[in-house]
């Protein structure tokens, strides 16, 4: 079968090197984002997908088009001839035109009809859910909204964060895309029920910003989810790159020093304690928490900010 395949982060760079070892399956065409510059330097940086096709050397073509609602990008799409359009993680809605080219088949990481749209992964686990998964669907005009073919799913283990969801989910949704081409005719379409549908927003780097007037356990709870970006800080700008939860027990006072311990810094939060052991502070290299009371010679009792 002929397979154009859309993605652009290492999600679907996952999916899409599953694709090229099945024999039974041919991808004729890459469709990606623009490269796009990165870092303070602005370095023009290609993105995941295609960086790892051109280390690989596979002879595949490249198409990134600034937009699919263009009638180059359109026509160029059709002229591979597709048996299935496979996306993952793309970064643009495809128009009526290119979902009429062939069945466009979606690999979005969540259990749909739950956390549609551009987080699927961290909305999961800021809400505490004790399942994740990967749905295969149908694409409409609709955001993710399309009858869904498949799911594989896993339970969230305490050590999961979103880098490691990120990389477990990709695989699962590897071994779903194979099953779900190869069972294409056979698989009877699973209209979603919107009324139980949740949406998630595109993660900014505000949303990296605590207060340790939250809970212990809240703040644990983001920065699963919101590792390795965009982290969490607070208001001083003062990153927390490592921590784990102390305690649940209620405190008086939020934000002070209650602990300074051989492995990092214990911090009074509004119910608990965390274990900070990594810190960057503002224009710093990350360093050791302890290091880092011991040079602002902070005690016991005083504040963090």
């Amino acid at each position: 079968m002929r397979v154009v395949f859309m993605g652009t982060p290492s999600y679907a760079t996952t999916i899409l090197e599953a694709l090229f070892k099945d024999t039974d399956i041919e991808v004729v065409l890459v469709v990606t984002q623009e490269d796009k510059p990165v870092g303070r330097k602005q370095v023009l940086t290609p993105p995941h997908i295609k960086a790892w096709l051109l280390e690989q050397d596979l002879h595949v073509e490249i198409f990134q088009p600034k937009s699919l609602r263009s009638e180059e990008a359109q026509l160029k799409i059709a002229s591979y001839q597709p048996d299935f359009i496979v996306v993952a993680a793309y970064g643009q809605i495809l128009p009526k035109v290119v979902l009429d080219i062939a069945p466009c088949i979606n690999l979005h990481a969540s259990l749909l009809p739950k956390y549609r749209g551009a987080s699927p992964i961290q909305s999961t686990l800021l809400a505490n859910e004790t399942y994740a998964g990967v749905t295969s669907m149908l694409m409409e005009e609709g955001l993710d909204t399309g009858a869904m073919l498949g799911f594989l799913y896993l339970k969230i283990e305490p050590e999961h964060n979103a880098s490691i969801l990120f990389e477990t989910l990709a695989n699962l949704a590897a071994e779903l895309t194979r099953v779900t081409l190869k069972n294409f005719t056979s698989l009877s379409p699973l209209t979603q029920m919107s009324a139980n549908a949740t949406h998630c927003k595109k993660i900014k780097k505000e949303d990296g910003l605590i207060s340790f007037e939250q809970s212990a356990k809240s703040i644990l709870t983001r920065y699963k989810a919101l590792s390795p970006w965009p982290g969490l800080f607070i208001e001083s700008g003062l990153k927390l790159l490592e921590l784990e939860l102390f305690n649940h027990e209620d405190e008086a006072v939020f934000g002070v020093i209650k602990e300074i311990k051989s492995e990092g810094v214990v911090i009074t939060c509004k119910q608990g304690c965390i274990l900070l052991k990594t810190l960057q502070p503002i224009s710093k290299n990350a360093m050791n928490a302890l290091d880092y009371i011991r040079g602002k010679r902070l005690n016991i009792g005083d504040t963090l900010v």
